[in-house]
């Protein structure tokens, strides 16, 4: 069988761990041609060099901080100056913190807020911009957050509510384009994020190790989504959490 994403170009943020980490690397084991675009050059560059290690192909690092609308661009232009083309965008990148409501100030919620949403607004913009042709995938790593949430964590769960908004601006406005827009929703996934979560620490949360999902569950659920085999898939939300939602 021929690689699902021969010969396409991806951008994936977030990519310096966890879950971005195990995108690239499902994409390019896939034939894709990736951009890792993380915030930190060491960690970033590491998992590029890993993933062309045991891949070959073209996995380049990208130093980009996902709320700055000129280094998002910078990205998309890094992309298109060494391959020509741009077939994939994927959102990952994610900031959660934890106050109570009466807790938070504007720089806390302007903080997530840029990360969590401007972010992928910023990236799909570039897809809008810069897609051929034939069109192009975003799928944007949304949250179980954006529809059952815990305490401390509103700006977090708001902007992860927002990006299912976006999602289904972007394949509404993408449809003549064929730039298809979809979400997926993680629960739980063993990743720095989540056992860093201070409900976790606290025991005010608990977690069945059943609902514990790993982030190839969540890669290989985003190269469907950003393949042709998703080609009738648009402005869809696909929670991937081990059926965690459905009992909350």
């Amino acid at each position: 069988m021929e690689p699902r994403f021969r010969d396409k170009v991806a951008i994936v943020t977030g990519a310096a761990g966890g879950i971005g980490a195990a995108i690239v690397e499902r994409l390019a084991g896939e034939g894709a041609r990736v951009v890792a675009a993380g915030r930190s050059e060491d960690t970033t560059r590491a998992v590029a060099e890993k993933i062309v290690g045991q891949y070959g192909g073209e996995t380049l690092p990208f130093v980009c901080d996902v709320g700055d609308e000129a280094q998002v661009a910078a990205c998309a232009e890094m992309a298109l100056q060494r391959f020509g083309r741009l077939d994939v965008v994927v959102n990952n990148a994610g900031l959660m913190t934890f106050k109570t409501l009466a807790e938070w100030t504007a720089e806390d919620w302007l903080k997530v807020l840029r990360v969590d949403l401007l972010g992928a607004a910023f990236f799909t913009k570039q897809m809008f911009l810069h897609a051929g042709t034939a069109g192009g995938a975003i799928v944007n790593i949304a949250s179980v957050h954006a529809e059952r949430t815990t305490a401390n964590a509103a700006p977090y769960s708001a902007a992860k509510a927002a990006v299912l908004s976006l999602t289904r601006t972007a394949s509404i406005e993408g449809r003549d384009r064929k730039i298809r827009a979809n979400a997926i929703l993680p629960g739980a996934i063993d990743t720095p994020m989540l056992w860093e979560n201070p409900n976790l620490k606290s025991g005010a949360e608990t977690l069945d190790k059943r609902d514990v999902g790993q982030p190839r569950d969540i890669a290989a659920a985003t190269a469907f989504l950003a393949s042709d085999d998703a080609a009738f898939v648009t402005g869809a939300s696909l929670a991937v959490d081990g059926g965690r939602l459905a009992k909350l």
